[in-house]
């Protein structure tokens, strides 16, 4: 496994969120993907919103999203863990024990950004999230 990263999902709010956790934590933003340059289709008014984006800061990394727009975010459950790979099979091995027990939200697919990603809620109600981008073995 590479890495595990906080991912935050907020309800249309992201961006400020975002930028007063740049402020806080003396970050950068690394990246930033909004749903209106995915290819996918989406609503006008949620084309500006957050689908994706990264703070880094004294070597520590945070997601940000504001969602998926037809799911509702909840606080307390608005925090999921992110985990990196660069072994597919380590991934497929990991959640299929983190499932065990859970539910599967999102089976391990293939995305439109060229990874492998799914998520599941373990029988501990912790929410994960895997990516494994498939660029990664080459």
């Amino acid at each position: 496994m590479e890495s595990i990263t906080p991912y935050l999902f907020f309800p249309g709010t992201c961006e400020k969120a975002m930028n007063f956790y740049v402020e806080t934590f003396n970050g950068e933003i690394t990246y930033i993907q909004r749903f209106g340059d995915a290819s996918m289709p989406v609503e006008d008014d949620y084309k500006n919103k957050i689908m994706h984006a990264t703070l880094e800061f004294n070597g520590n990394r945070i997601q940000f999203s504001d969602g998926a727009p037809h799911k509702g975010v909840t606080k307390g459950d608005n925090v999921h863990l992110s985990l990196s790979f660069t072994d597919e099979d380590e991934m497929r091995e990991i959640f299929d024990k983190l499932s065990d027990g859970g539910s599967v939200h999102m089976d391990l697919q293939d995305t439109f950004w060229g990874a492998v990603f799914g998520q599941l809620e373990d029988k501990f109600g912790i929410r994960w999230m895997f990516n494994y981008d498939k660029g990664s073995d080459s």
